[in-house]
């Protein structure tokens, strides 16, 4: 423990984030680092408690108070190695991560929690800066070789690992670009792209191969891929959004969400779009419907190309401000939460059930929705049930509707369907406890097999993966 007294005499200090108006210029990030010596104050707010809850809120199990310690002694380089033990990729994480591990921070219960995840991305930036991040390659090979489909979180943690382990791994990835969600679905100011694309060459430095635009199950068939390597791992992600089945889901300026962000990602690193299929904000009325993390990341991305206003609507009743009883720490808090695209300007309405969309010409006019309310919570399910409040119909109008309520899991057409892999009752790929699907040797991870959820999750998966299919490959003989 660095500082004994540290939680009682530091505040919390955050990163400084650009005004609105001048972030809103740019795709960049818009954060300002902290001096050192304010980050190490950071760290000794940290009590090292005797069970680290922190800890157990991490979906990795990042072993939080020892590089919480390290940073506030100056020890850096020993950070980064207790950090990389269970993070093969603290500079996604730390940008991008929500944090569950600061929602079962002690010294949360009753003050605002250690800032870990700054902390976390302060210690590996520093390490990129000073050069401590270097391709380590394995020393020996064990001549199995594995293919990972899919270049997002999951896939890029499990063939590290797997690399690491001696393997000879070959990524495929269908589009154009490495990284997946990282790449083409976050936007360009919660994670620049030179973030992945200097984690890749690292991989790539340590004997991963990367392949891109090689559609396995699509123009490459999954079969001879399953005969040339010893194991295949499904890192495929849950790419089937959720639709909304109304009267006017057609008109033009109706768009999935994802559709929006992957094109203005594409824009941003130079790719030329036709105009005809250019989906852009500006000077529209953007409705976005979904208030998750993509919602949010399309609030951002409206308001930076220019749109006339933003609505974000959310079907579900608004969270409170502050934990109720029935979800008591370290729990992942339930609560109202503003982003900093939240703040560059939307409003938000909640309990909102769009039943039609109406347009002229074939292009989206109006929206057309009804106010919803909710029964108290169910003692035995803990769930409400809702209905629609008479008289409370509304139009508003709008020029684009985006999407963003979700996905349904991974599309079952092509590999799944080619491999002859089983699914669960959720529509996931089925796995046993080492990730292996019913066919013999092939194994899944991530929102894959796990279902929509988030990037720390995606690389616990993949490790989980890495873990499944070395012991798999340890068994066959050569």
């Amino acid at each position: 423990m660095g500082e004994v007294s540290g939680f009682m005499k530091y505040g919390r200090v955050d990163f400084e984030k650009e005004p609105v108006l001048e972030r809103l210029k740019h795709w960049r990030e818009f954060t300002k680092e902290i001096s050192e010596d304010v980050l190490r104050t950071q760290g000794a707010r940290c009590m090292d408690c005797g069970i680290p809850f922190c800890q157990s809120g991490c979906p990795i199990n990042n072993i939080i108070p020892d590089w919480n310690d390290l940073l506030y002694r100056d020890h850096w380089k020993e950070a980064l190695e207790r950090l990389h033990k269970t993070n093969n990729f603290p500079e996604f994480t730390g940008r991008i991560c929500p944090a569950p591990c600061e929602h079962a921070c002690v010294l949360g219960i009753n003050e605002p929690p250690v800032a870990i995840k700054n902390i976390e991305v302060s210690i590996i930036e520093k390490a990129y800066k000073e050069g401590w991040v270097k391709s380590q390659p394995p020393r020996t090979r064990t001549g199995k070789t594995v293919a990972v489909i899919g270049s997002g979180p999951s896939g890029l943690a499990c063939a590290d690992q797997l690399n690491k382990a001696g393997h000879t791994v070959t990524v495929y990835e269908k589009n154009e670009v490495l990284g997946g969600i990282l790449t083409l679905g976050i936007p360009d100011f919660k994670l620049e792209k030179y973030v992945v694309e200097r984690r890749l060459k690292r991989m790539a430095q340590e004997g991963i191969k990367f392949k891109t635009k090689v559609h396995v199950g699509g123009d490459a068939s999954a079969k001879a891929l399953q005969e040339k390597y010893d194991a295949l791992v499904l890192c495929c992600g849950a790419e089937q959004p959720r639709d909304l089945s109304v009267e006017g889901r057609n008109l033009e300026g109706v768009y999935f969400a994802m559709q929006f962000l992957m094109q203005q990602n594409r824009m941003n690193v130079g790719e030329k779009i036709d105009p005809k299929e250019r989906i852009s904000a500006k000077d529209k009325r953007v409705i976005v419907l979904g208030g998750g993390d993509t919602g949010a990341d399309c609030v951002g991305t409206s308001n930076r190309q220019g749109a006339l206003g933003v609505k974000q609507y959310e079907l579900l009743a608004r969270p409170p401000k502050q934990r109720p009883l029935d979800n008591p720490w370290p729990n992942w808090a339930l609560i109202e939460r503003t982003s900093s695209s939240h703040e560059e300007g939307v409003e938000r309405e909640y309990g909102i059930l769009t039943k039609r969309f109406s347009g002229e010409n074939g292009k989206l006019k109006k929206v057309h929705a009804v106010r919803l309310e909710f029964s108290p919570k169910d003692p035995q399910t803990g769930r409400s049930s809702m209905k629609e409040v008479p008289g409370s119909e509304f139009e508003v109008e709008a020029d684009m509707v985006l999407l963003a309520m979700g996905f349904l899991g991974p599309v079952k057409t092509g590999l799944v369907e080619e491999l002859g892999v089983q699914s669960d009752e959720r529509g996931n790929v089925k796995t046993d406890q080492d990730r292996m699907t019913n066919v013999p040797g092939v194994f899944a991870a991530g929102d894959m097999r796990r279902g929509q959820s988030l990037v720390v999750w995606a690389i616990h998966e993949g490790r989980g993966a890495a873990a499944g299919a070395h012991k798999y490959l340890m068994t066959l003989k050569d």
